[in-house]
């Protein structure tokens, strides 16, 4: 090789000279023993390289493959049944029972009114029918001493299973209460519109 053909670390023998194409360079014998290496690693590396049997796609063994999706899985079971008794009890609606009737109040607050909805149901087949007294107020009435406004209302329950009745208060206010009467029976409820 000429001076301007030589390459520039050749002084220093760091690596192999520029040999023609016909010459054989040397080559390193690798020792590479796959058992024996992985006898001496640690166990998570062993563990990796274990050959395991892919076992059939569930959705169940999914849910539960490790401690933290059990316990996610299981907080959302237990959750689920929380909602359904609590509901079933009916800790969640105001709902009440007037003479075999049950009835759900709600309301809407609408500009400086509030819209009340009763929905009847009958559970069974001898339930109240006839005339009922609806007394809806800002204040607790059988609590409060001094006389407070009180709108008043009648509605008729028929032999229909389910029906709703609406009307609207004169009270824009975030609970109200609603006293229901007939000639048998009272009823005080506590609602909140939205």
């Amino acid at each position: 090789m000429t001076e301007d053909h030589k390459r520039p670390n050749s002084n220093y023998n760091l690596s192999y000279p520029d040999k023609p194409e016909g010459e054989s360079k040397e080559s390193a014998t690798f020792y590479y023993n796959r058992e024996r290496r992985l006898a001496s690693a640690p166990k998570a590396v062993q563990d990796l390289y274990k050959e395991t049997k892919p076992g059939r796609f569930g959705l169940f063994g999914v849910l539960v493959a490790d401690r933290p999706r059990r316990a996610l899985f299981f907080t959302i079971l237990i959750l689920c049944a929380i909602i359904i008794i609590v509901s079933r009890i009916g800790l969640l609606e105001t709902t009440a029972v007037l003479d075999g009737n049950k009835l759900d109040i709600s309301g809407t607050i609408f500009e400086d009114a509030t819209i009340v909805l009763i929905k009847k149901t009958a559970r069974k087949a001898d339930a109240f029918t006839g005339e009922v007294n609806v007394f809806v107020s800002e204040h607790d009435m059988s609590k409060s001493e001094e006389v407070m406004p009180v709108f008043s209302h009648r509605i008729y329950f028929s032999l229909e299973k389910n029906e709703a009745y609406r009307f609207a208060v004169p009270y824009n206010s975030g609970e109200l209460w609603v006293f229901l009467e007939n000639d048998k029976s009272k009823l005080l409820i506590n609602f909140k519109p939205e």
